[in-house]
């Protein structure tokens, strides 16, 4: 058996369906860009049957990736196949991903379907996808970890004749323990005749905690694909963490004696560009990409990682594209320093937008004791986030307080050059802003969340702001960071209008008047 674990990324499927989650379709495509130069073997791109919006983004994913196969999820029956097909075809490498639940728990009170009708349908779904065309189709025995042995192997060896590549078997309530799961993978390569003629999949969801533990005692019981997201996001608890199946496969390769073919440097971009896009913030002690993975506070563990990195670091943080060591930066640190830093963190930029940047640096160094990596990738993510912006914020003035009617002025600046500038009352400071700021970009939308970090710690930390807004059917995220939480909110809203008329092609994008009044 190969030593060779292929990594299935369902971040786009799975992942997306964390709640709060949605990205539009440029925001897909950009994942799946990175996604594929991470190395992962497959890009399940979405459920294309879902919307016309999850269709055409697993249509142009599959046309633009090259390398890694682009999968679209089904359910087992033909309309749905077709219109994956629809979505898939154009794809280098596609592949259907149909399937059926195999517990009783799932045949009698989801699908309400004997045991035979339900392998029936399966091994009808699974031939009618290869009928299309289809090579490669892997199937899904939903809920396998709490289904009757006898009947899972029947299942897996029917549909691996009907045509079937790839078979997965989801612990899909996150309910297996690490030896019950394994123990099933290596039942089905032992007990099924023509195991050998298909890859068998984990796929595990965390709601106790064990996905990835569950994942790595799969793959130790002969399962060469995990199905995984980034930074572990999807549905309840989450899916299998990629980041951390991969690094732990690469760290004790001793124990496991395997491989996959990510490229790690990678995983730290990957995981701040999905959690950027998902507005989903990375808890600080995650291993392998949270803030504090490789930080060191003891002064005893700084003593032993100064004589000796591998003290107390079993991983070199440059393998995930981390840097090893935090540069305290002040408002004493020149151009040089600055760059230097944000080239280690990975972000480059030609000579006027590095400009901006130092500018927000030194606003946010007056205001803080010390600069960490965190308060650069929050001006390094935010000066990213201006391309093509129609409205920036030129000044912003608030008045509040418990006596007070709370009250905003703003002044923007039209991609035109011309400053416009208005005023509003509303329930809070935000909601002042937020009404003044349309009645200048007058685009009509609902506002439906809004959230806020601290990127750093201390009173001094600059706070991260995202907001959603729903125009129509469509949702548009916006993120900003400032010392300042009310210039913060500001800067996320107008960034997520920005993206909302940049999704209106047809509309005049001139402002209809040059007020400067209230």
């Amino acid at each position: 058996m190969s030593n060779r674990v292929h990594i299935f990324d369902t971040t786009l499927r799975d992942g997306e369906q964390s709640p709060g989650a949605a990205l539009n379709v440029e925001e897909k495509l950009e994942i799946a860009r990175q996604l594929e130069r991470l190395g992962v073997d497959v890009i399940e791109a979405g459920f294309p049957i879902s919307s016309p919006g999850d269709f055409d983004a697993v249509q142009r994913i599959a046309k633009q990736v090259q390398s890694a196969t682009v999968c679209g999820l089904t359910r087992a029956v033909r309309k749905d196949i077709d219109v994956a097909w629809d979505a898939l075809k154009s794809a280098k490498r596609p592949r259907i991903h149909t399937g059926l639940g195999v517990s009783d728990n799932h045949l009698k009170h989801k699908l309400r379907k004997s045991r035979d009708e339900a392998l029936e349908m399966g091994v009808s779904a699974v031939a009618y996808a290869k009928s299309l065309g289809c090579e490669d189709i892997e199937y899904f025995t939903e809920d396998a970890g709490r289904a009757d042995p006898d009947y899972l192997c029947r299942v897996v060896e029917a549909v691996i004749n009907a045509g079937a590549t790839v078979i997965n078997v989801p612990d899909t309530t996150g309910y297996a323990t690490p030896e019950e799961y394994g123990a099933i993978f290596k039942m089905l390569l032992t007990r099924v005749p023509n195991a050998d003629k298909a890859i068998f999949s984990a796929h595990c969801h965390d709601d106790l905690g064990l996905a990835v533990a569950n994942s790595l005692a799969a793959a130790k019981n002969g399962a060469r694909q995990i199905e995984c997201t980034i930074n572990g996001i999807g549905e309840r608890a989450g899916n299998t963490s990629l980041e951390e199946v991969v690094m732990a496969l690469k760290t004790r390769r001793d124990h496991y004696g395997l491989e996959t073919g990510i490229i790690t440097r990678e995983l730290f971009k990957t995981s701040r560009l999905v959690s950027n896009r998902t507005g989903i913030l990375v808890q600080p002690n995650k291993a392998i990409v949270g803030a504090n993975a490789f930080a060191h506070s003891s002064g005893i563990h700084q003593d032993g990682i100064l004589k000796e990195r591998t003290t107390y670091e079993i991983m070199d943080p440059a393998d995930v594209g981390i840097s090893e060591s935090k540069i305290i930066l002040s408002p004493r640190s020149g151009r040089a320093a600055l760059k230097h830093r944000l080239e280690v963190l990975g972000h480059t930029f030609e000579d006027p937008a590095f400009e901006k940047v130092y500018e927000r640096f030194l606003e946010v160094a007056d205001r803080k004791k010390t600069i960490y990596d965190e308060d650069l990738e929050a001006l390094a993510t935010d000066e990213a986030r201006l391309v093509n912006q129609t409205y920036e914020l030129v000044q912003l003035q608030v008045t509040c307080g418990d006596s007070a009617i709370p009250t905003a002025t703003v002044k923007l600046r039209h991609a035109n050059r011309a400053v416009l500038m208005d005023a509003d009352t509303g329930n809070g400071p935000v909601d002042a802003i937020y009404r003044a700021i349309n009645r200048i970009v007058k685009v009509p939308n609902e506002l439906i969340e809004i959230s806020l970090q601290s990127v750093t710690e201390g009173t001094d930390a600059q706070a991260a702001v995202t907001i959603r807004v729903r125009s129509g059917e469509e949702v548009f995220s916006g993120h900003a960071a400032h010392t300042d939480i009310i210039v913060a909110a500001a800067k996320a809203y107008l960034n997520a209008l920005n993206k909302q008329l940049l999704n209106q092609p047809g509309r005049v994008t001139q402002p209809a008047s040059e007020r400067v009044g209230v």
